[in-house]
């Protein structure tokens, strides 16, 4: 958020190959790389500087994913608290959503100390058919102290207040994360963003508050 000054879209694709499906023709999910782009800067830039730091081994690891993107929407995303920097999140050994990845996925990792989002949409493709969640559709709006949100793809019309841009991302102080020491990072101490579209691999949040939580299967997804 997420995966920052004024940016509409800063989405980048790279398709690789996906991943070969299992036994019963079941779709288990394809496996994209793209480059990573961090709002404010340059997508070609940008993608450029992390595959140098993930070459050299600066970026961390997070928590083993599926390797199934889902997307998220919300129609405002207001938050206090704003990071965000390059990360590396790997899937499980023998994962078969791997492909010729090595099962890696280069992400923008945002994190949000305090958010609030209007109209949420939550959505993974499981081949065929969609696995849908919807909140916040009403008066009352979701909440989510210390988000955090690894992406692929983010687009959204922005603004921040007192932003930092270029700082390294094991000083951040903004929020409740921190970054590989030599890696770029921005923060800011607000952030507004409407029409919110993301690709995501990964979603943690300390508290998370769904009022009017409605899950279930579409033919569409967000």
């Amino acid at each position: 958020m997420a995966s920052s000054p004024e940016s509409p879209d800063l989405s980048s694709t790279d398709p690789t190959p996906a991943a070969p499906e299992p036994a019963g023709g079941v779709r288990r999910g394809r496996v994209r790389y793209r480059r990573a782009a961090v709002l404010a800067i340059p997508a070609t830039l940008v993608a450029a500087g992390l595959a140098i730091l993930t070459a050299e081994g600066a970026l961390g690891v997070q928590f083993a994913i599926s390797g199934m993107p889902f997307t998220v929407t919300a129609t405002d995303l207001t938050g206090t608290g704003f990071e965000q920097f390059g990360g590396l999140d790997n899937m499980a050994d023998g994962s078969p959503n791997a492909g010729d990845t090595g099962g890696q996925v280069l992400v923008v990792t945002s994190a949000i100390k305090n958010a609030t989002l209007t109209k949420l949409c939550q959505s993974v493709d499981l081949g065929g058919t969609n696995l849908l969640i919807k909140a916040g559709q009403g008066a009352k709006k979701v909440t989510a102290t210390d988000l955090t949100t690894d992406s692929t793809e983010l687009s959204g019309d922005a603004s921040f207040d007192r932003i930092e841009i270029g700082n390294d991302a094991s000083t951040l102080n903004k929020a409740n994360a921190k970054g590989p020491i030599g890696v770029f990072s921005q923060q800011a101490d607000t952030v507004h963003i409407a029409n919110l579209r993301q690709t995501n691999y990964a979603t943690t949040a300390g508290v998370f508050k769904l009022p009017g939580l409605k899950l279930g299967f579409s033919d569409s997804g967000c």
